[in-house]
């Protein structure tokens, strides 16, 4: 780890923070759920709501995937989607939900504003984002898919949204 210049857990914690919190809507494999810890870790994101029936640490199917973020990844378990999204709407957070839906922006289209915060929501692998959800959010992005499925898995949803906003907005370090 030295070698890779990682931070520790503690520095972690102490290092600033991406303007950007991850929503998980219901999302039931544990294994996804921690995949978005590690996505979560690697850029830095300010927080994880997990929400419904999501799956919360410890738990050893999240962390096996996430390999040790839940300890440097803040987070919290919040029984109802929507009262998630809006007590972060509260907190100025601009919501986006990443969804195939009607007037959804393409995500290669969206361009997220330097100095503000964003809450990325991400819905069950099943149903998607729950549909109140969907109407109180700022945005609904859909990430383009050029085969012939239909999805993608959500952890690798987020991990492209995540690497996506960090790489448009001014938040990568040299």
């Amino acid at each position: 780890m030295e070698e890779l210049d990682r931070l520790s857990v503690e520095e972690f914690k102490k290092e600033s923070k991406s303007p950007l919190t991850i929503v998980l809507d219901n999302v039931r494999s544990l294994n996804n759920v921690g995949s978005v810890f590690r996505t979560a870790d690697a850029f830095l994101v300010e927080k994880i709501y997990l929400c419904g029936i999501t799956g919360t640490p410890p738990h050893k199917e999240i962390q096996k995937t996430a390999l040790g973020a839940t300890e440097s990844v803040d987070w919290e378990h919040v029984p109802n989607t929507l009262d998630a999204v809006e007590r972060l709407k509260t907190q100025g957070f601009i919501i986006c939900s990443f969804e195939q839906a009607d007037k959804s922006k393409m995500l290669h289209e969206f361009t997220p504003e330097n100095g503000k915060k964003y809450a990325l929501v991400f819905g069950n692998e099943v149903f998607g984002v729950e549909q109140d959800v969907l109407k109180a959010s700022d945005y609904v992005i859909e990430i383009p898919q050029l085969g012939t499925k239909h999805s993608l898995n959500i952890a690798v949803s987020a991990g492209i949204a995540v690497w996506d906003f960090v790489s448009k907005m001014s938040v990568l370090k040299n």
